[in-house]
C-alpha cells in the first residue's frame, strides 16, 4: 500500500523535468530573439546609412564635372554633355532611386575620376589595407592584452602607473602628429638620427623578388604599422585592466586562492578568462574598422588602401567612390558590432540572465 507522499514523488519528479526542460528551451529561444532583434537593429542601420550616404555627400563643395575638366578647355555644352553621361543632370530624387536600385544588385556605380566600376578599385585596394590595419590590430591587442593583465594583476606597481601613464600619453596624442613625427625621426632623420626607414607607399620601386620583396614590404610597414599601434593599444589595455581588478575582488578568485592555488594559476585559470569577455567585444568592434582602414595614416604614409583612396574621392568629389568605399565601411562596423553583442550574449551568462 503506497502512501499519499509516495504517490505524490512520480508527479513531482514529472513536473520537475518538464519544467527543467522548460527552463532550457526559453534560453536557447531568448538567444535567438535576442540574435533576430539584434540583426534587425543591424538591417535598419544599414538602410540608413544607405540614405545617409547619398544625401551627405551631395552638400560637399565642388562640382565634379568642372573639377574633373581641370586643365582642359571645355565649353558649357561638353560639360552639360559630361554631366548627362554622369547622370547628375537628374533630378536629385531620381539620382536617388536610381542609387538604392544600383546597391540593391550590388552595383556600387562607375567612379567619375577612374572611369572603372568602384568594386573594382575597392577591390585592388583592400589588400593593403587588410595587411596594413590586420597586423597593426594583432599587435596592439597582444600588447594591450598582455600589458593590461599584468597592470590589473599588480595593481598599484611601478609597472602599473609606467604602462597606464605611456599608452594614456600615446592614445591622447593625434594619429597625424605622431605619423610626422615619427616621419621625420625614423624616415628623414633629424640629427643625430639617420632616417633608415621608407615612408612612402608599400614597396620600394627596384623592389627585389621573392623573399626579398616581403622584407621590402615590412620595412614599409614599420611606421605606419607603429602609429596605428601606438594610439590604439591603449583601448585594450584599460580596458582589460579594468575588467581584471573587478574580477580580482570577486569571490571564486578568493576561494581559488584559500584553496592553495599559486597566483599563476588563478591569474591564468580564473580571473584572465573572464576578464577577456569585455576585451573580445572591443576587438570585434575594432575588426570592423579594419575594412576601412586609418585614413590618416594611409593619407600620411602614402599606403594604397582604401583610407588613401577614400581621401582622393573626397579631393573630386567624386560621389560614387565616395559612396561605396563609405558603405562598405561603415557596413561592416555595423556587421561586427551586431557579431559582438551576439559573441558576448552568448559567452557572458550573466546577460543573458539579465
Amino acid at each position: 500500500m503506497t502512501t499519499p507522499l509516495e504517490s505524490a514523488e512520480p508527479a513531482v519528479a514529472q513536473a520537475a523535468g518538464s519544467s527543467g526542460s522548460a527552463e532550457d528551451r526559453p534560453a536557447g529561444r531568448s538567444t535567438l530573439r535576442y540574435a533576430a532583434s539584434k540583426a534587425g537593429g543591424a538591417v535598419l542601420s544599414i538602410v540608413m546609412v544607405i540614405v545617409g550616404t547619398f544625401f551627405v555627400f551631395r552638400l560637399l563643395p565642388g562640382d565634379p564635372v568642372r573639377n574633373l575638366a581641370q586643365g582642359r578647355r571645355m565649353t558649357p555644352e561638353q560639360l552639360d554633355l559630361e554631366r548627362r553621361r554622369l547622370g547628375l543632370d537628374k533630378p536629385l530624387l531620381d539620382q536617388f532611386f536610381d542609387f538604392v536600385g544600383q546597391t540593391l544588385r550590388l552595383d556600387l556605380g562607375t567612379s567619375y575620376e577612374y572611369k572603372r566600376p568602384v568594386l573594382d578599385l575597392i577591390g585592388e585596394r583592400i589588400g593593403a589595407t587588410l595587411l596594413l590595419t590586420g597586423t597593426g590590430l594583432v599587435i596592439a591587442v597582444s600588447l594591450g592584452i598582455w600589458q593590461g593583465t599584468r597592470a590589473g594583476w599588480r595593481h598599484g606597481s611601478r609597472f602599473d602607473r609606467v604602462s597606464t601613464g605611456v599608452s594614456l600619453l600615446l592614445w591622447s596624442v593625434p594619429t597625424f602628429w605622431l605619423g610626422l613625427l615619427l616621419m621625420m625621426t625614423f624616415g628623414v632623420g633629424i640629427g643625430p638620427i639617420p632616417g633608415v626607414l621608407p615612408f612612402r607607399g608599400i614597396e620600394s620601386v627596384d623592389a627585389p623578388d621573392g623573399f626579398g620583396y616581403l622584407l621590402d614590404v615590412a620595412s614599409h610597414m614599420v611606421l605606419p604599422c607603429l602609429t596605428l599601434v601606438a594610439v590604439v593599444y591603449a583601448q585594450y589595455l584599460l580596458v582589460m585592466r579594468s575588467s581584471l581588478l573587478e574580477e580580482v575582488s570577486q569571490d571564486y578568485v578568493n576561494v581559488a586562492r584559500a584553496k592553495g592555488l599559486r597566483d599563476d594559476e588563478v591569474r591564468r585559470r580564473h580571473a584572465v578568462p573572464n576578464a577577456l569577455l569585455p576585451t573580445v567585444t572591443l576587438v570585434f568592434l575594432r575588426i570592423g574598422f579594419i575594412v576601412g582602414g586609418a585614413v590618416t595614416v594611409e593619407y600620411i604614409f602614402t599606403w594604397p588602401g582604401l583610407g588613401q583612396l577614400f581621401y582622393e574621392a573626397i579631393k573630386v568629389p567624386d560621389f560614387t567612390l565616395m559612396q561605396g568605399t563609405f558603405m562598405l565601411i561603415t557596413v561592416s562596423v555595423i556587421v561586427m558590432n551586431t557579431l559582438a553583442d551576439v559573441v558576448y550574449h552568448v559567452l557572458d551568462p550573466r546577460v543573458r540572465t539579465a
